[in-house]
This record gives structure tokens, C-alpha cells and sequence, in this order.
């Protein structure tokens, strides 16, 4: 299931390396560079840039500096502080780097496979995986990985659904403030309610092999994903998005 939002922070979190990276993106020299390819490298620079102006506000209120993430774009394979990954890892964030890496082939993946088309379905991909960087530098990442510490896979898996659950919320509060920066348009919320409810573990279990394993779990049913993410963007407030404390997810 870590096929769509990336990795499995549990086997992310010990890399941490708390370094101070810039704003924008990079790409390897594997990167296509045809028209589409341009418009996509536009489109998600864009996008990245947006979500720099929703956290650099949240964390000035609170006192702190917000250290973007890069965003690195490729095609095939990349190499990551987390390790080497390619297309069928999806999009992904790694904390040992800081980088947010997208396969620009993903976006028709989510237009063919989950039927998920649109510019704002592409832009929630992209606000879910920041929302990682988030915690990560809120120090929330590390916190899980001291908790996982011994756990058995059930427990575990328990514990990355409220991890992914809060990035989706924090992906609905950068959508609050693009709302009221006019970037959010008629519609555009539908496409990514659409995107989130195309990959809840139950849909995917359900489509993949015909029955659901809850206890398997690992980023929340289509519904969870759609309740966190609305929670995010009605409130557009970081603290609304406690799904560690929630007993009801």
C-alpha cells in the first residue's frame, strides 16, 4: 500500500539528518525533457512553490523557520538517501534527504488507473508528500520511530495509518490557503476527494484481490482519507490535524 504516497516511514524514520535544503526542484539526468514533461516540471515547481508560502506562514506564527523541501522530478529510476527507487515505488518522501521524488510518469498512472484526472489530484500527491516533510521537522517523525520500536506488524501498521492520515490533513490546510489565494478553483476539491478515495487500502485491497485486510492497513481506508483531508481544509489550522490523539479516525 505504500505504492501511492510513497514509503513506508517506518522504514524511513532512523535516516533523519535534520540539513537545511532550498526551495525548487532538481532532476536527474534520466529525466525526460519532452513538452509534456516541461509542463509537468512547471506545474509541480509551481505547486511546491505554493506550499513553501502555506508553511513558511504557519511556522513564523509559532516562531520557527520553515526549511522547504526540494522536489526532485525523474523518470525510471532515482538514487535517494533512502535508497534506490523506481516507478513502481510511486511518489515517495525521504527524510534522510529532505526531497520529495515524483516519476512524472505517475501523474498517468493516477489519471488511467485511479481515474483521479485533474491539476488539483496532481497538486494533493504533491501537498500529502510535504505534508511528511512537516513532520519531520516538527520532530513528529522521529517520535514515531522511537514508538514503532518492537512493535508487532499489526501495531505498526496501525501507527503508519495515523502518520498518513495527518499528512492528508496537512495536505487539506495547505488547500485552505490556496482557497484563499484564488489558486484552488470550482471543482478542483472534487479532484483530489476523488484522488483520496481511488486509494484507500480498503479500495485498493478490494480491486487488487477481492476481499480487505484491515489489520494491513498502512494509510487509512478511502473514507479516513477524504474525513482527514476535509478536516485539514475546513479548519486550515495544523493543530486540527492531531490524528495520534483522535480515538476515531
Amino acid at each position: 500500500m505504500g505504492w501511492f504516497f510513497g514509503i513506508d516511514p517506518t522504514a524511513l524514520l532512523s535516516q533523519l539528518d535534520g540539513g537545511s535544503v532550498g526551495s525548487g526542484y532538481e532532476e536527474p539526468a534520466s529525466t525526460g525533457t519532452s513538452p509534456q514533461d516541461d509542463e509537468m516540471k512547471q506545474f509541480v515547481s509551481t505547486v511546491l512553490a505554493d506550499t513553501e508560502d502555506t508553511w513558511s506562514a504557519a511556522f513564523k506564527q509559532e516562531g520557527a523557520t520553515y526549511q522547504p523541501p526540494r522536489l526532485v522530478l525523474f523518470s525510471g529510476r532515482v538514487n535517494s538517501a533512502c535508497g534506490i527507487a523506481g516507478a513502481a515505488a510511486g511518489p515517495f518522501y525521504c527524510p534522510g534527504d529532505s526531497k520529495v521524488y515524483i516519476d512524472l510518469s505517475f501523474y498517468d498512472e493516477l489519471k488511467r488507473r485511479f481515474n483521479a484526472p485533474g491539476d488539483f489530484a496532481q497538486a494533493y500527491v504533491i501537498a500529502h508528500e510535504v505534508g511528511h516533510h512537516v513532520q519531520h521537522l516538527l520532530g513528529i517523525t522521529d517520535k514515531v520511530d522511537q514508538a514503532s520500536q518492537g512493535m508487532a506488524e499489526t501495531e505498526a501498521n496501525a501507527l503508519s495509518v495515523r502518520v498518513e492520515l495527518q499528512a492528508d490533513c496537512f495536505a487539506g490546510v495547505w488547500a485552505f490557503h490556496a482557497t484563499k489565494r484564488k489558486i484552488v478553483e470550482a471543482g478542483d476539491v472534487d479532484e483530489a476527494l476523488g484522488a483520496a478515495t481511488a486509494i484507500g487500502d480498503d479500495r485498493l485491497q478490494e480491486e487488487g484481490q477481492g476481499y480487505v485486510v484491515p489489520d494491513s492497513f498502512t494509510h487509512g481506508t478511502s473514507a479516513q482519507r477524504v474525513r482527514w483531508f476535509k478536516q485539514g481544509m475546513q479548519s486550515g489550522d495544523i493543530n486540527a490535524c492531531d490524528t495520534f490523539g483522535a480515538k476515531n479516525l
